[in-house]
């Protein structure tokens, strides 16, 4: 037990310590992302570049810290969509039973049958190749929270269908409370654990979910860097076999999603 616990003390320190280092990018770097140095593409790492630079000789340490905020820092906005879908339609079949109940779960049934990343990549595909950078990180992680949401819809509703004949709901209805009422004030607070675990597992699956969509050039678009687009670099064998550092984006992102693996189980005991 002892030894989970400072598995699980390390792994939530090293996502503190990763989440700051995005947040602060602005100050870990004295580069902007986009900033370039033409002298010296693909130039190996060096007292100004830390990690070197990328074929258009941009500070890779820049880009990484600046990525780091776009897939690390959105991807919970993602998550949070998600769950808030998942929560209130998870909710209302739960207690709404009935014909409601069958289609909602049917809806979810029918999105689950869905590939996401195919259906991510349909729907981002329909915007121009060209939009804006900012646009695109928008378009990508409000997809992500849109499509993503019948993950946690099931568990939801087995967790507030096991409410419906609960004493405080019944005093409830008795008092003339309304089913939306309900929901938002006594259905999803005493569900807080179970949405809370179901957040903390959409996380790492959407910031998984980034990076393979950019990689393909249909998330986040260039010049702003996001891990994805970071691993893009990674097609050039030459420029990695050169400059071992560009690996970075990918040694994060591994690290990252076993630390929210590991410190999954925290939030299952405490659900």
């Amino acid at each position: 037990m002892t030894v989970r616990v400072s598995v699980r003390a390390v792994s939530m320190g090293i996502l503190a310590a990763v989440v700051c280092f995005g947040l602060f990018a602005g100050k870990v770097t004295s580069y902007s992302y986009a900033t370039q140095f033409r002298e010296l593409p693909n130039a190996p790492p060096s007292s100004l570049h830390l990690l070197g630079t990328d074929g258009l000789g941009r500070d890779l340490f820049a880009r990484l810290a600046f990525g780091t905020r776009v897939s690390l820092l959105l991807a919970p906005a993602a998550a949070l969509l998600s769950t808030f879908i998942g929560g209130i339609f998870g909710s209302f079949a739960g207690l709404a039973g009935g014909w409601c109940e069958r289609a909602i779960l049917a809806a979810a049934d029918l999105s689950m049958a869905l590939p996401l990343l195919f259906v991510l990549l349909a729907l981002r595909a329909l915007l121009p190749l060209s939009v804006s950078p900012v646009l695109s990180v928008i378009a990508t992680f409000a997809f992500l929270g849109l499509l993503g949401w019948h993950s946690s819809l099931r568990v939801i509703w087995a967790a507030s269908r096991n409410l419906r004949s609960s004493d405080f709901l019944l005093l409830a209805r008795a008092t003339g409370c309304t089913r939306w009422r309900m929901i938002l004030r006594h259905v999803l607070p005493n569900l807080r654990p179970v949405l809370l675990a179901q957040f903390w597992i959409s996380v790492p699956v959407f910031v998984l979910t980034e990076a393979t969509v950019s990689m393909l050039g249909l998330g986040v678009m260039e010049p702003l860097p996001s891990w994805g687009n970071l691993l893009r670099g990674l097609e050039d064998f030459s420029a990695v076999g050169s400059n071992p550092w560009s690996l970075a984006p990918l040694i994060l992102l591994v690290l990252v999603v076993i630390c929210f693996q590991l410190v999954l189980p925290v939030q299952e005991e405490v659900a």
